[in-house]
């Protein structure tokens, strides 16, 4: 995400290849007063610590009007006055006195709304949120997610959520995109990578998640082993040394991104069979635990 929004700091980082099309446009092949236009206007991030990600000797009001100003060309009383509206609009309880104060003022959950404040200011196409519930109880992080996915309604904006969590992924995404070393092995719409997971590392992931919806306690499963070193990447697939269905051409050749069904692309050369794994394994746990 920092490479479709060119903050890699280049040096040291460096984008050597591929292309990022957004409204017709590679946002690698334009200049950086045509990228500063959309960067904050077109595309907004959240990023996942505000404490960090805000200004800490700065007002919560000159951080987001500063926005307004440069992209939109409002003078500061109207910058000031959207401002307010951006703060009512995510839920600050009187937001025309909480607008002077500092960062270290706001709780942690308060500060991520005023996150959520910057990026939507301009009205962006596209928000990008990075693991934005990180760090907050599991009360302020459902406020946060339904505060997005009804600003998400109210804008008609596009929003990519980064996250861990896989169980909150289920009543916000359409599309999941399961990610390992550094590239995709899963995508399919939500309902049916749930529904019938085909990579070994998503079907790994769903079964250490907990269930609310057995009667029967389980015994959650761990995906052996660790992630491969990105400095010296390995020949075939990078999951196969922790692969339960590896066999000899995954150590050889690193598969490519395949359709198995409409819109659900895995890159594995076995590509399991999930959904009926995921019963036996759900049917093996409960005959145990009674």
């Amino acid at each position: 995400m920092l490479s479709i929004m060119r903050l890699i700091p280049q040096p040291p980082g460096e984008i050597t290849n591929g292309e990022v099309w957004f409204e017709g446009r590679d946002l690698l092949k334009i200049d950086k007063e045509e990228m500063r236009e959309v960067r904050g206007n077109r595309i907004a991030m959240i990023f996942q610590d505000p404490m960090t990600s805000l200004n800490p000797v700065l007002t919560i009001e000159r951080q987001i009007t500063e926005v307004l100003e440069l992209h939109l060309g409002m003078n500061h009383k109207q910058a000031r006055e959207r401002a307010i509206e951006l703060l009512k609009m995510v839920g600050i309880p009187a937001a025309e006195e909480r607008i002077d104060n500092y960062p270290h003022q706001f709780s942690g959950g308060m500060r991520q709304r005023v996150m959520i404040a910057m990026g939507l200011a301009c009205h962006p196409r596209l928000l990008i949120a990075d693991e934005p519930t990180t760090a907050l109880d599991v009360t302020i992080q459902a406020q946060i997610v339904e505060l997005v996915k009804r600003l998400r309604e109210e804008i008609g904006m596009s929003v990519v959520w980064i996250t861990h969590d896989l169980a909150l992924l289920a009543g916000l995404a359409d599309r999941i995109i399961v990610m390992y070393a550094g590239q995709i092995v899963e995508s399919s719409p939500v309902y049916e990578l749930y529904k019938n997971p085909r990579h070994p590392y998503t079907i790994g992931l769903l079964q250490s998640i907990p269930r609310l919806d057995e009667k029967q306690r389980e015994r959650l499963q761990a995906i052996d082993g660790l992630p491969p070193d990105l400095i010296d990447y390995p020949t075939g697939c990078p999951f196969a040394p922790r692969c339960r269905f590896v066999v000899d051409k995954c150590w050889e050749v690193d598969p490519p991104l395949e359709e198995v069904s409409k819109e659900h692309y895995v890159a594995c050369w076995v590509k399991p069979e999930g959904g009926e794994i995921m019963r036996q394994w759900h049917a093996s746990n409960t005959e145990g635990s009674r």
